[in-house]
């Protein structure tokens, strides 16, 4: 491969890299979520003023997305497991990865309304 190209790996490339993104993203909000739940010990008017924050719509897109990094990672983590424990998993690594990404679609479809319902009220009224 001649100097200074990148690598274009397949499925199982692309997935090793949003394991870890979703990993890292999962772990930022729950560190950002104990600052925040302690932030009520300090001082209680200012958690109320977080928790409204909470409650507009981009924080509503920001929960799906997190929804949707928190259903990946864990999709993805069983499908490693399966690859690493099953002996004929490798084979089957990459009919696995899509097993996982059509039930994570279903998911997310599914978790369109719960977790978005209620910033479509606000921005558009009952």
């Amino acid at each position: 491969m001649p100097a200074g190209t990148l690598y274009r790996g397949r499925e199982g490339m692309w997935s090793w890299v949003a394991h870890r993104v979703t990993g890292v993203l999962i772990f930022f909000f729950l560190f950002v979520h104990v600052l925040d739940t302690a932030l009520v010990r300090v001082s209680p008017e200012a958690y109320d003023n977080v928790v409204a924050t909470y409650k507009t719509w981009p924080v509503a897109l920001l929960e799906y997305g997190l929804v949707a990094a928190i259903l990946f990672h864990a999709l993805n983590g069983l499908r490693i497991v399966a690859v690493d424990f099953w002996a004929k998993g490798p084979r089957y690594q990459k009919q696995m990865l899509w097993s996982a990404m059509g039930i994570w679609i279903v998911l997310m479809v599914g978790a369109l309304y719960p977790v978005l319902g209620h910033a479509v009220r606000a921005v558009f009224g009952s």
